[in-house]
């Protein structure tokens, strides 16, 4: 079995999950930064510790790697000096986002300055221009494409939003690995004549959905556009997406809930609502969210947390909570739908956050950015009207 890191977490603490309740499809948008109690630097806390206990740990370590010849038999913090530890590679770079984003949104929080510092660690010119070399040797088309190659956009846009000295340094040292990962996308999107509709690493849909909020953090509107046109292409005409056959058993991410949370950033507000009646008919039209809730969508049940394929499951709760929160934030004021998508969401939320800990290496090393992604909105359209895009509830964490 994979050994857990030596720090490990408390299960018992508060998170206050902040939950965007907008009306309309649009750029996604952080929270303010130092708006949030105490509470949530706390718990966000406890999120940061994860990351901080494996950015930098080497092993164990599942590469993804082709070997050319001896030469190649290397260790990993050779070969991707940048983004060597948390297991593998692409947890590695959430873990770096989950850094950038709790400093960007908790500037003041005791962790903030381990975090600068691990930042600061990992993103030397040095290492990125060997992260670049290794993306860039023959042989390694699809080096962690799309899943890796998204995290690391979503990396750059977090780093983009964020007005402070060092995050416009780290933006600027990360800039040719920005630019290679999305060129990267660029030229591999024309070329793919299918959606890839996995619950795992492989789906196109989630990686849609990161890289179209790095285009428009970016201002890249030549890949927004590419990635508009291919989400037509591959999900427009869907209908009546098989949700009852989910989960899959090694699923972290919802392929029908996915493609519904990519289709609300593509689709103007109207006719995303008339497409997701088409596409999930089976939504509740409840006014008692909680019981409809209940019998439309179940969290997941994880078996053993102890096995890193089982644990997916917790991932796919969490990821399922984010994407039934943004979907609700994308439709129309007082759309029936509404209350039973974020009821749905709650229990979601309330099965996998006291699963967040360092108990195991295997949820350990990655689970704690699926929560940061969800308990501070990230990615949720912003709202049409002026005022507070956030509603707090607490979910105790036994």
């Amino acid at each position: 079995m994979i050994q857990p890191p030596s720090q490990r977490l408390s299960a018992t603490f508060a998170v206050t999950l902040l939950l965007s309740v907008g009306p309309a499809a649009g750029p996604a948008r952080a929270a303010t930064p130092g708006v949030a109690s105490a509470l949530d630097a706390a718990a966000t806390g406890r999120f940061v510790a994860l990351a901080l206990s494996c950015v930098h740990q080497e092993y164990p370590n599942k590469l993804s790697h082709v070997l050319a010849s001896d030469a190649d038999a290397r260790p990993p913090r050779e070969l991707t000096p940048a983004f060597y530890g948390c297991f593998d590679w692409h947890s590695s770079v959430h873990g770096h986002w989950l850094l950038a984003r709790a400093v960007h949104l908790f500037p003041d929080a005791p962790f903030a300055g381990p975090a600068r510092a691990a930042l600061d660690r990992s993103l030397t010119p040095a290492n990125v221009a060997a992260e670049v070399g290794y993306l860039s040797t023959p042989g390694r088309a699809s080096f962690q494409r799309p899943y890796g190659l998204a995290w690391l956009l979503q990396l750059d846009a977090e780093l983009r939003a964020w007005d402070d000295p060092d995050a416009r340094r780290w933006a600027a040292t990360l800039a040719p690995l920005e630019r290679e990962a999305a060129a990267r996308l660029s030229s591999w999107l024309p070329k793919l004549r299918y959606p890839i509709r996995v619950g795992e690493h492989g789906q196109t849909a989630f990686a849609f959905g990161l890289v179209h909020d790095w285009a428009r953090a970016a201002g890249d509107t030549a890949m927004g556009a590419l990635l508009d046109g291919k989400a037509r292409e591959f999900y427009l005409a869907d209908r009546a997406c098989p949700l009852a056959y989910e989960p899959s058993g090694e699923d972290f991410l919802s392929p029908c809930l996915a493609e519904a949370d990519l289709m609300r950033r593509v689709l103007p507000q109207a006719e995303f609502a008339r497409w997701l009646g088409a596409f999930l008919p089976g939504i509740p039209r409840s006014a008692t969210a909680r019981d409809a809730a209940r019998d439309w969508l179940e969290p997941g049940i994880v078996t053993d947390r102890s096995d890193p394929k089982l644990a997916h499951i917790d991932g796919l709760n969490l990821s399922r909570a984010w994407m039934l929160e943004g979907i609700a934030a994308a439709l129309p004021p007082r759309d029936a739908r509404a209350p039973a998508l974020r009821e749905t969401a709650r229990r979601h939320a309330e099965a996998a956050l006291p699963a967040v800990t360092g108990e195991h290496y295997e949820g350990g090393h990655w689970l704690g950015s699926f929560a940061l992604y969800l308990t501070t909105g990230a990615g949720r359209p912003a709202r049409a009207q002026s005022g507070p895009a956030t509603a707090a509830r607490a979910v105790t964490l036994r």
